[in-house]
């Protein structure tokens, strides 16, 4: 099952708090909002994927910890971008200097900031053409690099800033480059 778009904009537009306020009452149910402001309802990931996820999202805390360079977050947080979109990719990261630059109630709520890294890993039910919209909007919005991980697929898109999208098959590990220094994913979590 793919994501769900509700358009309410007919009766309602929903304010930043609004939206803020609808997600806090339904925990449940994972929403998205593209930057029309359609509500995007989210389908939960199977086994597979959120173990994907767990390893994946642990790789980065660790190196993180070590580096202590910037702040992770994972699937649940769901970030305010500059085109007005709110969107929750996989991983994300944000450098320290960045983020504290946001004050405690920008932090506290849907971060109106948008992530330098972001990794989407692709589940069964994902589309590819939404999700490589989805990074691409990333990258518009003032992301840095992203990645996106296809294991169906055993294929790496790489997004950066003012360049062209990279495509690798089945890479054996993914390097943070300048944005995340001596960060290396290793795909073996992920091919298997």
């Amino acid at each position: 099952m793919s994501a769900i778009t509700v358009n309410l904009n007919p009766i309602i537009q929903l304010t930043d708090n609004q939206f803020y306020q609808l997600c806090r009452e339904n925990p449940e149910v994972k929403f998205e909002r593209n930057a029309e402001g359609k509500l995007l309802i989210m389908p939960p990931t199977g086994g597979e994927t959120g173990n994907r996820n767990s390893e994946i999202s642990a790789d980065f805390v660790i190196w993180n910890r070590q580096t202590q360079l910037g702040i992770c977050f994972d699937s649940s947080t769901c970030f305010k971008l500059p085109n007005g979109a709110n969107r929750s990719p996989d991983v994300a990261w944000i450098r320290k200097e960045r983020w504290n630059a946001l004050t405690p109630e920008e932090q506290e709520k849907f971060p109106p900031i948008a992530p330098d890294f972001v990794l989407e890993l692709m589940s069964p039910s994902d589309s590819l053409r939404e999700t490589q919209a989805k990074m691409q909007e990333y990258i518009d919005n003032g992301v840095k690099l992203g990645w996106l991980i296809n294991p169906k697929m055993r294929q790496v898109e790489i997004y950066r800033i003012g360049k062209p999208i990279e495509t690798l098959a089945s890479p054996q590990e993914l390097l943070g480059e300048d944005i995340l220094p001596g960060f290396i994913l290793n795909l073996q979590i992920i091919w298997g």
